[in-house]
């Protein structure tokens, strides 16, 4: 289990307090700030399932490549919104590719 699985169960955990302590006393402002560090959470734990998953592709990929994959493995370890963007403009890229045809 990553990091980011055990920070982001953390921060869901956390969010849902807030959030019914916010419910609770009235205070709308802390259940926002309760929901938007219960959704930060699950996204967390959503990377670190992606990075999980990786980690088991990298030692099936032929040995030739299993050091450029670890290296990008752990680039994506270290950067997380980093490696997060890089992926999303990917997929904007990719799927404006697809549309022009």
């Amino acid at each position: 289990m990553t990091d980011q699985r055990i920070e982001g169960v953390a921060n869901e955990m956390e969010g849902k307090v807030q959030a019914a302590s916010g419910r609770f006393a009235g205070d709308t402002k802390m259940q926002l700030e309760g929901r938007l560090k219960q959704a930060r959470g699950q996204a967390q734990q959503a990377y670190g399932r992606v990075i999980d998953g990786l980690d088991g592709l990298v030692e099936k990929a032929p040995e030739q490549y299993r050091a450029h994959a670890r290296s990008g493995l752990d680039f994506a370890r270290r950067k997380p919104l980093v490696t997060t963007g890089i992926v999303a403009g990917l997929a904007i890229l990719l799927a404006g590719a697809g549309r022009r045809r």
